[in-house]
């Protein structure tokens, strides 16, 4: 950590933050500190999951899961938009591409009410070399409790092993007893912890 993060400084990159398992992304803050005098912030302490078994809850909320299509474009847009507002980050001005690639690629499982209104969703990533990362997961508030993101997230990772993925992963917020609780309850299991850091402004310019 203390090699690359001189390194990068002698080039004058300006970095914005880190993101890896705890104890790198620790080191290479205080490293980045010394060499750039930039101020780190910790900014979200995460937990890596793999799945085991995976172990669908009950009773099921009432509704079904079905595969995002074109008539739910606005609804992940919207969707998109609150779930990074609610995790700290900014909104991309086109929401519209991170939707429309989701849907071409069938990417994104919706849990609907009986009704057929969509209560929540859970997406995955590309398989790159047999692993899927499921992210995002999210229920508007009015809508939380009620295991309505259990069912998305199982169906979505349930689709994730028909299709070959040898290994099921995700993140969650340590400071989210809420998610925690529920991944473990539908079969992930912890691997280690991650945090991400965020960079002062201080530092060396770009050259």
């Amino acid at each position: 950590a203390d090699t690359l993060a001189a390194h990068l400084a002698r080039l004058g990159h300006r970095l914005p933050g880190v993101n890896a398992d705890h104890h790198t992304a620790t080191s290479f803050a205080d490293a980045w500190a010394r060499h750039s005098g930039a101020t780190p912030t910790l900014h979200e302490r995460e937990r890596l999951y793999r799945l085991g078994t995976l172990t669908p809850q009950e009773p099921l909320p009432e509704g079904r899961s079905r595969v995002a299509g074109e008539q739910d474009r606005e609804q992940l847009m919207l969707w998109h938009r609150e779930f990074i507002t609610a995790i700290g980050g900014t909104p991309a001005a086109d929401s519209s591409s991170w939707a429309d690639t989701r849907i071409a690629q069938e990417r994104v499982t919706l849990w609907e009410t009986p009704d057929g209104t969509p209560a929540s969703m859970a997406g995955v990533t590309p398989m790159v070399a047999g692993q899927v990362r499921v992210a995002p997961v999210y229920t508007p508030a009015h809508l939380r409790g009620r295991g309505y993101a259990g069912a998305a997230t199982v169906e979505v990772s349930r689709a994730a092993l028909a299709a070959g993925a040898a290994e099921v992963l995700l993140f969650a917020d340590l400071a989210n007893p809420t998610s925690n609780g529920l991944y473990q309850r539908i079969g992930y299991r912890p691997v280690t912890d991650f945090a991400v850091y965020d960079f002062s402004c201080a530092g060396p310019e770009i050259r």
